[in-house]
């Protein structure tokens, strides 16, 4: 008997899908995604691991407790900053800021007593923040050269204030915040733990921190669902603003003294802590966890360096590179999510 081949219409039809160059590789994308959550965990874990078996007095709790101590004041800037530039935008002037209410803390403090003088630091910086706020929401300035110009005005006021000359405090008591301990840790670490928590509550757990990222997200689409954007953005340039007068009234209270060229490069490096710990440059998207973790990366490879007696050029060189590759990779992210 002959066998007949069956009927070409019971045959599978041949797909016309075209085949997905994805699919292949989906578990290295997902794994890519992973990882770009996570780098900063990972990288952090692994340089603390690195560093305890390179060098012995870096796993010691002198040694951990004056890391913690040592960046209070730029962990707290970094907290508001994260605000600032997941609402969209740019605070330039914090190292300004910070400088000009240590000097205006240390003179209030010898004209009048340490409590004023500690207090007036944040008053400053929270009207400096709330000049910032205006010029960029009310003025229309973008922000990066808005905070950029400010900065310079600070500094040469910094400068005409003090004369060029260190302002010191002869009271004692004026260095309770910088110098005193609890639990062994140093007040101003105390600090910046309270504030940190308080931060991360407000991002994350109220209304404000939804704005914040809403307008960060998506200007336009965030005015037009009624929600007041100019409010809100100098909200967070008033923070910024606080954070480096808090910031700057620590550093005063730790050394009993101040002058105008302090906080040069403390601008970068809150913005350095805030890319490297993952948040999106563009707006829209970040965490304080993310920050803290920043702050923390950074603080180990300063620290790092020092014990393994590496030259500090060296040391400027890779948190250059560093800040390069976050922003290349925030700026890769972002292109990747527009595209779907």
């Amino acid at each position: 008997m002959t066998t007949l081949s069956p009927h070409p219409a019971s045959s599978p039809a041949p797909s016309l899908e075209r085949p997905r160059p994805d699919r292949p590789g989906k578990g290295w994308t997902v794994a890519t995604a992973w990882a770009g959550r996570n780098g900063i965990i990972i990288a952090t874990v692994l340089l603390f691991v690195a560093l305890s078996l390179a060098n012995s007095r870096f796993l010691t709790r002198n040694n951990l407790f004056n890391i913690v101590d040592q960046q209070a004041g730029l962990g707290i800037i970094a907290c508001a900053v994260t605000f600032v530039i997941i609402a969209g935008g740019f605070d330039l002037s914090v190292g300004a800021t910070f400088a000009l209410t240590a000097v205006v803390a240390a003179q209030v403090a010898t004209a009048t007593n340490a409590a004023f003088g500690l207090l007036s630091a944040v008053l400053v910086g929270s009207i400096v923040g709330a000049a910032n706020g205006a010029i960029v929401t009310a003025g229309r300035v973008p922000s990066f050269i808005a905070t950029l110009a400010t900065s310079i005005v600070l500094s040469g006021v910094g400068l005409i204030v003090t004369g060029g000359y260190a302002v010191t405090v002869a009271d004692p008591s004026f260095g309770i915040i910088g110098q005193g301990r609890f639990l062994g840790l140093r007040w101003a670490a105390w600090l910046l733990l309270l504030i940190a928590a308080v931060s991360w509550f407000v991002l994350a757990r109220t209304t404000f921190g939804r704005y914040v990222y809403a307008v960060g997200g998506n200007l336009e689409a965030a005015r037009l669902s009624g929600l007041r954007v100019e409010w809100i953005r100098f909200g967070t340039f008033v923070m910024a603003g606080a954070a480096a007068g808090i910031g700057g009234m620590i550093e005063v209270s730790r050394v009993n003294s101040a002058q105008a060229g302090i906080g040069g490069n403390l601008a970068l490096g809150a913005v350095a802590a805030v890319v490297i710990g993952g948040t999106s440059i563009a707006g829209g998207s970040g965490a304080i966890w993310r920050t803290l973790l920043g702050v923390l990366f950074l603080a180990f490879v300063s620290n790092g360096f020092n014990l393994l007696g590496v030259e500090s050029t060296y040391q400027q060189v890779f948190q250059g590179v560093l800040i390069l590759l976050a922003i290349a990779l925030s700026v890769w992210g972002q292109k990747k999510k527009q595209r779907g």
